[in-house]
């Protein structure tokens, strides 16, 4: 039974926030054309000013960043120097390898070459040298990088490890995708312009709809030839929307929201520091955190966990790899971080021991 005295608290996501008066009524304001014609002021605006944000030549509105990230071998892979179908190297645990690999597959026939991550969320550059030297039978590579790194709980990886990745990709030719889902976070916490860590890439997805809280949208970043092959390949996917000033409306409010994400990472922090003085739970200590917590309760399934959180009120994300993720956006506050606390204590004080393997069991 979910207890009432509890707050309803939501860290399944930090796509979970929720408009505002001021996203509502830049709507309600939006100037708009028809951007499949290219004509809606209000996405041209958003897309110039996320291009200089990343400091590519310019943007693309894609209804989401899964989108934006099939669109990008797509693009690539439709240069004139490489025909055919891609290759993708991408990090094992990504949000492009195991939530997006199906789509990839099926609707841009890519073969997915997944390589083991270190623990700070970069590809294994021997893993990627292994890869691009076998070569690709005259196929286009692509290497792709996510920053953050989710599933490593959501650690900021620095220009350097970009740099470092790009510089080996492009020895072999390859091109270079950086998924930016959350560069914003990634530059926030490292204290840098977003376009300092974008800029070894050959093309960004990057989106406005998680923590910087726009209800929708993803854009896709490069140069003007691989933006307009791209953008011709989202009208085939079905991806072009007509008067979308009303969607790029709020999302020109997120941009100005950047900053704020500092906030988020404080309120995180003050979220790991609550966790580690409980018995039982084990944390992820990423070298850069940002907006994610991830946790596991000694004894119990991630998704035991989750539905025993569930019951008091909180509401968490399983991962394959053992944890629960909190992710923290906007909306959550010290009052939030308390009763989260109070809530993984309660589950852990009633999860079953964890079984220690005896010498008996081996026999």
């Amino acid at each position: 039974m979910i207890r009432t005295d509890l707050p309803r608290l939501d860290f399944r996501s930090d796509t979970r926030t929720v408009l505002d008066a001021r996203m509502r009524a830049a709507m309600t304001a939006a100037e708009v054309g028809d951007d499949v014609y290219g004509d809606d002021p209000t996405v041209a605006l958003l897309e110039a000013r996320v291009a200089e944000l990343l400091g590519t030549e310019a943007a693309l509105l894609t209804p989401t960043g899964t989108m934006a990230n099939l669109l990008a071998p797509l693009a690539a892979a439709s240069a004139p120097a490489g025909p055919g179908a891609p290759r993708l190297v991408v990090g094992e645990d990504t949000h492009m390898a195991f939530l997006e690999s199906e789509g990839l597959r099926r609707f841009a026939g890519v073969e997915l070459l997944p390589v083991v991550q270190r623990p700070d969320g970069l590809p294994d550059l021997g893993a990627v040298d292994a890869l691009l030297a076998t070569g690709g039978g005259g196929r286009p590579t692509v290497v792709c990088l996510e920053n953050t790194s989710m599933m490593h709980s959501g650690n900021a990886l620095d220009a350097a490890a970009t740099h470092t990745l790009a510089a080996l990709a492009h020895r072999y030719g390859a091109h270079v995708h950086l998924d930016g889902a959350r560069l914003a976070n990634a530059a926030v916490a490292l204290g840098v312009r977003p376009a300092e860590l974008a800029e070894p890439a050959d093309s960004v997805s990057f989106s406005v709809s998680k923590g910087l809280g726009a209800p929708v949208g993803g854009l896709l970043c490069g140069t003007h030839a691989y933006v307009a092959r791209a953008r011709g390949l989202r009208a085939a996917l079905g991806g072009s929307m007509h008067q979308s000033g009303v969607v790029a409306a709020p999302a020109l409010v997120a941009l100005e929201r950047l900053p704020d994400l500092a906030a988020d990472h404080a309120t995180a922090a003050a979220l790991a520091a609550g966790f580690g003085t409980v018995p039982g739970v084990e944390l992820m200590h990423p070298p850069r955190p940002t907006n994610m917590v991830m946790a596991r309760v000694a004894g119990l399934t991630p998704e035991e966990c989750a539905d025993r959180l569930a019951c008091q009120g909180v509401r968490v994300l399983p991962l394959p790899n053992g944890f629960v993720r909190f992710a923290v956006h906007r909306a959550h506050d010290m009052i939030g971080v308390r009763a989260a606390v109070r809530a993984l204590a309660a589950v852990a004080a009633t999860a079953p021991v964890a079984r220690t393997t005896t010498q008996g069991d081996l026999l």
